[in-house]
């Protein structure tokens, strides 16, 4: 049997990789994970995928593709043209946009970049990192009171592109136990059909 055309380069603790792992999964389109560590991201083969050295990177055939929201907005566009995971409808679209960049902005700069403080010893400023998390969470458990996802009435690649940095957070030192909605949002994005889980980092939560 052939190998899956899909290709996704990324690392099983990356928030970033994790979102696009999902979206394969929900969309059911077979894919094959190659692991890329910070050791290989550095080497000239994985530098000619992307020349930035991130991950996620996706190959799909000839077609290679970096940045995780881009790489989610292609795989609905590409295999599920219509789907409720992008909506086509003018005001859900740009929901989506808006969480796509908020999840690029305060997700990033504050529950990722603390988690990467806290676990991997990332030279940044944890303080800053906290006081970014705990103001979009305060923002998003206002937001969600009253809704079930974020964007729409259903689930969308907005969900999955803001889950995986959230739900770890504690891992970066800042606790979700203030923010009831948000943790129900993140039961529901748990319970829909193909989930799987970014495993636990290795340090101790604190």
């Amino acid at each position: 049997m052939s190998e899956p055309a899909i290709v996704l380069h990324g690392t099983e603790l990356s928030g970033h990789a994790h979102r696009v792992v999902l979206l394969l999964r929900m969309l059911g389109l077979p894919y094959r994970f190659v692991a890329a560590p910070p050791e290989v991201r550095r080497t000239p083969e994985f530098l000619k995928l992307n020349p930035l050295g991130q991950i996620p990177v996706l190959e799909d055939g000839p077609l290679v593709l970096a940045d995780s929201n881009a790489t989610m907005v292609y795989l609905v566009r590409r295999y599920a043209p219509g789907s409720p995971w992008l909506p086509e409808e003018p005001v859900a679209a740009a929901q989506v946009q808006r969480w796509l960049s908020i999840a690029a902005g305060e997700v990033m700069h504050g529950c990722a970049i603390a988690r990467g403080i806290k676990q991997f010893n990332a030279p940044w400023d944890h303080k800053q990192a906290v006081r970014i998390a705990e103001r979009l969470l305060r923002f998003m458990d206002g937001h969600l009171a009253g809704r079930t996802y974020l964007a729409a009435d259903h689930p969308t690649i907005a969900d999955l592109a803001c889950y995986s940095y959230i739900a770890h957070v504690p891992e970066g030192g800042v606790s979700l136990e203030p923010y009831p909605a948000v943790r129900a949002w993140i039961a529901r994005v748990e319970a829909l059909p193909e989930f799987v889980p970014m495993p636990a980092s290795p340090l101790p939560q604190s």
